[in-house]
């Protein structure tokens, strides 16, 4: 089928080919096949809209009198035993992989995952520091600034969202006093926004 016969093939119609109809029925070759087009209306439809966060909350690292580069940091006596029991278990060559593990390790010990932490981690394991920035940012679990005792986390997904999820976060902002990515400032509680499994 050349592209003369296509152009002939046409017609003025609205439900014409490319439009979904198929001139040479369902033989034409696949190439000059167009998908079909929907011709359903969507209707509106309310929208739940989670909290926002600044983009620094999410990525970029700014010092701070507790979260700087002169900020100590190394694991504890028992949480170093722990660590080379982790990588251990990692063949040779293959023991950056623990970078989750020890990462959620120094996390445990401190509270949040300082940068110093982060820094100790990549040195620990021999790896690149920008690789470990990249799993810290990533997975919203490691917590890069300081958190509350008790860390309230409340998910944002629509399927929690259709079971309640708004109206438990509106009570947890109103009775704690805070929005989410705060903390109390007794240092108590911390609300976040997350994503359930």
């Amino acid at each position: 089928v050349t592209h003369a016969l296509l152009k002939q093939a046409r017609c003025n119609e609205p439900a014409c080919w490319p439009c979904g109809h198929l001139p040479f029925g369902d033989t034409a070759p696949a190439t000059y096949r167009s998908p079909r087009r929907s011709v359903w209306r969507h209707s509106p439809r309310n929208v739940s809209v989670s909290s926002a966060l600044r983009s620094d909350q999410l990525f970029v690292h700014r010092d701070d009198e507790r979260n700087n580069a002169k900020v100590k940091f190394e694991f504890t006596p028992e949480n170093i035993k722990r660590a080379e029991a982790i990588t251990s278990i990692y063949p040779e060559g293959h023991k950056n992989a623990a970078v989750i593990p020890l990462l959620d390790l120094a996390q445990r010990q401190h509270g949040w995952l300082p940068l110093t932490a982060m820094h100790y981690v990549a040195d620990y394991l021999g790896m690149p520091r920008m690789r470990v920035y990249e799993v810290a940012t990533f997975y919203t679990m490691f917590m890069r600034q300081p958190v509350g005792r008790y860390h309230v986390q409340v998910c944002t997904t629509t399927p929690c969202m259709l079971r309640g999820a708004e109206d438990i976060q509106a009570c947890v902002e109103r009775k704690l006093g805070i929005r989410p990515g705060e903390t109390t400032s007794d240092g108590l509680f911390t609300l976040s926004g997350v994503e359930c499994l």
